[in-house]
């Protein structure tokens, strides 16, 4: 497809031969015309599906009264957002940025200067095997995955990684060292091969940073915004962390992010320490509440529990007896299929089968669609992508 090829934009992605025009609901079209079942949802951003009638409304409305403004003035729409964030999450204080990787430098940034303030010269902060944080020289130092370190070094220095769900692990790697300052994870690792983290091992990070004056840092860039099945996936443990990045879904596909704090880190920052020329701009602060609160009305947390124990169990019956897969795990509408073979050549097969997905650290095909999916589109997903991952695994393994 020539036409969807560009000489002149930067190759920076593996793309698949198809451009899309527009979209309904979960359904998307390219510009053959071809219809396609949106299993991705923009990589877990478009939260409302496509053109939802009312959040399309909103948008034009404050297209027309004010797109952007500086941080120099007061942002009525950020103090309406940052209120319902905090009203959700149990913290105290926001700030907002444009992505998720914004948001997790800044997390970053607040334990440094957290240990800092405590006379602590070289900050360090945990991290855990199979992260992903971004791409940015911090960011993607804190990521586990050698290939995003490949070509950038030397890395940025001060993290401490140990294995995801072992707390004994951790307690042995950090004993001892005074500089550690903060433990930073995803409650669910996204790009990592949607690995959760356990409702024990997220409590006894609570009790561990509690202990011993750390911040507890839970990535919910991917996770967050209601994917579970809660606002936040690691309410499922019943804990509130000190700091928490989010982004993607928050604003249903308008750039967004966010870095929510309680008291322990919400004064950490003073002006002249962070900033952002676009985060907390009006029309990503109005996406922001639009998605909210047609998710509170729309009642999204419980269908996205109920349609993604249905996906989740269809995935698991049918496929639990073919040899090669070795597990379905996540939660919600965040699901991967781990095989124990390489099968990016799925993501070719599924579109020309007309589904969009995508493969995850190698091995793993992940779902994380529209959290409007229905019932039926979400049988629709498994009666593509089962018969293609069955004959993907009768093939010789290259």
């Amino acid at each position: 497809m020539s036409d969807v090829a560009s000489p002149h934009v930067m190759n920076t992605y593996g793309r698949l031969p198809l451009a899309l025009t527009h979209g309904r609901g979960c359904r998307v079209w390219d510009t053959t015309g071809k219809e396609y079942l949106d299993g991705l949802g923009g990589i877990a951003v478009n939260t409302l599906g496509h053109a939802h009638p009312q959040l399309v409304r909103a948008l034009q409305d404050q297209v027309g009264k004010l797109i952007h403004c500086s941080n120099y003035y007061h942002v009525t729409l950020q103090e309406t957002l940052a209120a319902k964030l905090v009203e959700l999450s149990g913290m105290t204080n926001v700030f907002f940025c444009s992505t998720g990787l914004e948001a997790n430098e800044a997390a970053l940034k607040l334990a440094r200067k957290f240990g800092h303030d405590k006379g602590i010269d070289r900050p360090e902060v945990v991290v855990f095997d199979g992260a992903f944080h971004g791409r940015s020289i911090a960011t993607l130092s804190a990521t586990a995955n050698p290939k995003i370190h490949a070509g950038f070094g030397p890395l940025v220095e001060g993290f401490v990684r140990v294995p995801r769900n072992d707390i004994a692990a951790l307690r042995s790697a950090t004993e001892g060292n005074n500089n550690i300052t903060a433990i930073f994870l995803e409650a669910i690792q996204g790009e990592g091969g949607v690995h959760p983290m356990t409702v024990d091992f997220l409590r006894d990070l609570r009790v561990l940073c509690d202990e011993r004056d750390w911040l507890l840092m839970i990535d919910e860039v991917q996770c967050g915004i209601g994917r579970t099945g809660k606002w936040f996936a690691h309410q499922w443990a019943g804990i509130v962390p000190d700091v928490m990045p989010l982004a993607k879904g928050l604003g249903s596909g308008v750039p967004v992010g966010a870095v929510v704090a309680g008291p322990k880190a919400a004064n950490i920052f003073a002006p002249g320490n962070h900033g952002t020329t676009f985060g907390g701009n009006p029309l990503a602060m109005r996406a922001g509440v639009e998605t909210l609160r047609i998710m509170e009305e729309e009642g999204i947390l419980a269908h996205v529990s109920k349609v993604g124990m249905r996906l989740k169990t269809q995935l698991t019956t049918r496929l639990m007896n073919t040899t090669g897969v070795v597990e379905v795990r996540g939660q919600g509408l965040m699901l991967g299929i781990e095989l124990d073979r390489p099968c990016g050549v799925l993501l070719q097969r599924a579109t020309d089968a007309g589904l969009l997905m995508s493969v995850t650290a190698d091995k793993v095909v992940r779902l994380v669609p529209p959290l409007i999916l229905s019932e039926s589109e979400a049988d629709q997903i498994v009666n593509i992508l089962v018969p293609l991952i069955q004959q993907f695994l009768l093939e010789p393994a290259q």
